[in-house]
């Protein structure tokens, strides 16, 4: 069985929502929207995810749930979806990282890792 069958492609582009942030409570919005795209040969589907999402003083969360936004898209091959949605934390730099659980239509089963980004302002960055 070849690996190149179950290839998906993760991209994520995050943005500080200032209108939603409250930095004198030390809330910090975040959006960010993903892009997943199907790069192999057989349809497959998002089943779950799980985020982790670490602040600067290193406070963890954890999300585990059913498919994303409320959608468990199956993806032809070539076809993309794409979704927004958001986080907050505690200081005004932190990371997201996490994984995609997918079933392909011949039952094959895997795990998309996502790799690690950054939630940052733009304060954050000087």
């Amino acid at each position: 069985m070849s690996e190149d069958r179950y290839q998906i492609e993760v991209e994520i582009a995050v943005r500080y929502v200032p209108e939603q942030s409250d930095t004198a409570r030390h809330e910090f919005a975040f959006a960010y929207t993903v892009r997943i795209t199907n790069r192999g040969t057989v349809p497959s589907q998002l089943i779950s995810r799980h985020w982790i999402i670490e602040d600067q003083h290193q406070q963890v969360i954890e999300v585990n749930g059913l498919g994303v936004v409320g959608h468990q898209p199956l993806l032809q091959p070539g076809e993309t979806f794409e979704y927004t949605s958001g986080s907050r934390i505690q200081s005004n730099a932190g990371t997201m990282r996490g994984s995609y659980f997918f079933v392909a239509e011949d039952g094959h089963r895997f795990d998309v890792e996502i790799p690690q980004f950054a939630l940052c302002t733009p304060q954050a960055l000087h």
